[in-house]
């Protein structure tokens, strides 16, 4: 799994969408998708983290497969 796919699976659980996450942080469009390809910055996590209300490091994980 990829850092976006796991904050695709983060997100729909609370439902919201990636679109409406990277709306509301003020993140270009594609931003969040583009996570599927390479590591985000730790700004960018961090918020899109605290956005979910879970930890930067708990993305981490589910992205590498720990739970």
């Amino acid at each position: 799994m990829t850092v976006y796919t796991a904050v695709k699976t983060v997100a729909k659980s609370r439902n919201k969408s990636i679109y409406r996450i990277e709306k509301d942080l003020g993140f270009g469009n594609g931003t969040i998708s583009k996570w599927n390809r390479s590591m985000p910055g730790a700004d960018s996590l961090q918020a899109v983290a605290d956005y979910l209300g879970t930890t930067p490091t708990y993305l981490l994980r589910l992205a590498k497969g720990d739970k």
